[in-house]
C-alpha cells in the first residue's frame, strides 16, 4: 500500500472544489465515491435511478494497492458521500481526512469488527473483509439507506426501500451459507491470504491464512512447512487461491502437501466486462467451499 504524492496545484484545486459545494451528480442526482467493488456495489442497489456512483478503483485492480489521481481526491470532495472502509486503502483514508470528513461513511464503524489475524511480527489491526458476512453487509446496507435518505430526502422512501430489498437478498444468502456448510467433514479453510475470516465466523469455519491481511506477503519457511504439516493433518483437500492475487505461494503449498487449488474469491473486485456480480461471487464460493470441505 502506498500513497501517490500529489501536487499541491492538485490539492488547491480539491481544496477549491470542496470550498465551493459542488457535490452533486451530472443531473442532480448525489454523488457517491465508493472505495472499492463491494461498497459500490451496494452503493448501486441502494442508491438506484436517485444516485450516481463511482468506484475509485478499477475493475480487475487489486483494491489495496489503490493511488489515487489528483481528479479523484477532487471526486472525493465533490461527492455527497464517501463510502469506504477506513485502514483498507491509505490513500482513499487520508482523501477522506482531508476532503470529506463531513461527508463520509466508514462502512466498519456500523459492525462489530473482527481482529486481523497476527502476522509474523506480532502486529495485529481490524479485518476489513466484512461484506463477506451477508449479515453484516445487511446490516451496512440499513445504514446506508438511511444516510442517502437524510442527504435526498425528496428520494428518501426509494432509498429505503431498496436497501430492504437487499437486506432481504442478503438473508436469503446467508441462509443459503448456513444451510449449504451446516454438516460438513472438515472446518478449516486453507486460503492465500487471510481474508475470510468474517465467513469463517459466521458460518463455523477455521481460516487458516497462507499469510496475514496482505495478499503479496511471502511465508517464512518456517510458516509454510507447519502450514504442510496442518494440512497433512487435518486431511484437508484444497488450498484456495484468489483472483486478483498471485497464487504461487499456495500452489506451493498445495504441491507440497500433495492437495489441490481451487479459487475462493474474496469478491474485492471483479474484471470489466465480468457479467458477475457480489451474489453470484458469493454462490459460487459456496458452491467451491461445499465439496472441498466434504459437506453433505
Amino acid at each position: 500500500m502506498r500513497y501517490r504524492r500529489l501536487l499541491p496545484f492538485a490539492l488547491g484545486a480539491a481544496l477549491l472544489a470542496t470550498a465551493c459545494g459542488a457535490r452533486t451528480g451530472g443531473h442532480g442526482d448525489p454523488k457517491i465515491v465508493a472505495a472499492f467493488y463491494p461498497l459500490a456495489w451496494l452503493a448501486e442497489q441502494v442508491a438506484g435511478p436517485n444516485g450516481s456512483v463511482q468506484n475509485l478503483t478499477k475493475p480487475g485492480a487489486e483494491p489495496h494497492d489503490l493511488e489515487l489521481t489528483p481528479r479523484q481526491v477532487i471526486d472525493v470532495g465533490e461527492s455527497k458521500l464517501a463510502f469506504y472502509i477506513k485502514g483498507v486503502q491509505p490513500a482513499v483514508d487520508k482523501a477522506v481526512r482531508e476532503h470529506a470528513k463531513k461527508h463520509s461513511i466508514d462502512a466498519s464503524s456500523l459492525v462489530k469488527t473482527l481482529p486481523a489475524p497476527q502476522d509474523e511480527t506480532g502486529h495485529a489491526a481490524e479485518d476489513p473483509h466484512l461484506w463477506l458476512d451477508p449479515n453484516r453487509f445487511a446490516t451496512v446496507a440499513t445504514a446506508l439507506g438511511e444516510r442517502l435518505a437524510a442527504i435526498d430526502p425528496a428520494h428518501a422512501a426509494g432509498y429505503r426501500s431498496r436497501a430492504a430489498q437487499v437486506v432481504t437478498k442478503l438473508t436469503a444468502l446467508d441462509g443459503e451459507f448456513r444451510t449449504g456448510l451446516r454438516d460438513c467433514a472438515r472446518k478449516e479453510i486453507v486460503t492465500s491470504h487471510s481474508a475470510f475470516g468474517y465467513l469463517a465466523q459466521r458460518y463455523g469455519l477455521t481460516q487458516v491464512g497462507v499469510t496475514g491481511l496482505d495478499p503479496e506477503a511471502e511465508p517464512s519457511p518456517g510458516r509454510l512447512a507447519s502450514l504442510i504439516d496442518l494440512v497433512r493433518r487435518t486431511h484437508a483437500t484444497t488450498v484456495f487461491t484468489e483472483t486478483l492475487a498471485s497464487p504461487k505461494t499456495a500452489a506451493t503449498l498445495a504441491n507440497e502437501a500433495g492437495v489441490r487449488t481451487e479459487v475462493l474469491d474474496p469478491v474485492e473486485g471483479v474484471k470489466r466486462g465480468s457479467s458477475d456480480d457480489y451474489f453470484s461471487i458469493m454462490r459460487r464460493d459456496l458452491s467451491i467451499l461445499r465439496p472441498a470441505l466434504g459437506c453433505r
